[in-house]
């Protein structure tokens, strides 16, 4: 298949993006919680069908262990993520999913006291250091400010407490993946998400839902919902053509796009130096996970 595998990966990068972008203006005039039920409920009419067109697998035990507990998990993280969306700026969000990786490595270090090498010891400043040169505006007011600003900024804290959440899910959801296959998971992960955070949606939404603005919900969703299938498949096309380190590194491009997309449709500010820190970060990112 050659370098096939790296335009499945831009791919995934930029619907993934475009996704964030599109839900996030959605969130100016909709429920988070409502939104980010709606986006992963559109995504379904197209994934759906994929499952008359791949083998099934038989499905164990080990299986639906992981499966029941990645879901949960998973639910908690997409409400800080559309929260994060909605309270600050692409810029200053999107980039900390870098620091999975950060967890993916320290925390088998403070459990089990595995070493981490050297290469992954120099990620782990540089994300830490592209983290603080996104808020290299506030060093003005004192050179520990930009760290009290990722405090202050709720949306950060969000995607930090994400990040560590995708570094269980991501380990949950390869023991789920190796006891069935890539495509049926990702399918069958989403219909979950959807099952598992609908009631919680429809809940925090109940006086809504014979008004208008529900059905103005619906429809502002069809795209974030159209571009997380397309994030979805590409995907798992992308990752069965790739070693998974490869690919994961090319897809976590859509933090440069996220930023960008922030500095041209919110018009978000300090885009030198929220560009500056993401690559930073995404190069420590590259470190951690290609050569720890």
């Amino acid at each position: 298949m050659g370098s096939i595998w790296v335009l499945w990966a831009l791919m995934s990068a930029f619907t993934a993006a475009t996704n964030d972008a599109l839900t996030k203006r959605v969130l100016t005039e909709h429920d988070e919680y409502l939104i980010a039920w709606l986006r992963l409920s559109w995504a379904l009419p197209f994934l759906l069908p994929i499952l008359f067109f791949i083998p099934i697998p038989v499905l164990d035990r080990t299986f639906c262990l992981a499966y029941m507990a990645a879901i949960p998990l998973e639910v908690t993280a997409i409400v800080l993520y559309v929260k994060a969306l909605k309270l600050s700026p692409l810029g200053l969000t999107v980039p900390f999913l870098s620091l999975t990786p950060i967890f993916l490595i320290i925390i088998p270090y403070a459990i089990l006291r595995e070493r981490i090498s050297v290469t992954g010891t120099i990620g782990v400043a540089l994300i830490g250091c592209g983290s603080y040169i996104l808020n290299i505006e506030g060093a003005r007011k004192g050179i520990a400010e930009p760290l009290r600003m990722i405090v202050r900024e709720k949306g950060s804290l969000y995607m930090i407490v994400v990040a560590l959440i995708y570094s269980l899910t991501a380990t949950l959801g390869k023991v789920a993946i190796e006891h069935s296959s890539p495509i049926f998971f990702a399918i069958a992960y989403t219909t979950g998400l959807v099952l598992a955070l609908g009631p919680l949606a429809l809940y925090k939404n109940k006086d809504s839902l014979r008004r208008p603005s529900f059905r103005t919900a619906l429809k502002a969703a069809v795209l974030p919902g159209i571009c997380h299938s397309a994030a979805t498949i590409s995907h798992m096309v992308a990752i069965s053509l790739a070693q998974v380190a490869y690919m994961i590194s090319v897809k976590r491009l859509s933090l440069l796009v996220g930023v960008i997309y922030g500095y041209i449709f919110f018009h978000e500010s300090n885009l030198a130096g929220r560009l500056l820190g993401t690559l930073i970060m995404l190069l420590g990112f590259v470190l951690i996970v290609l050569f720890r």
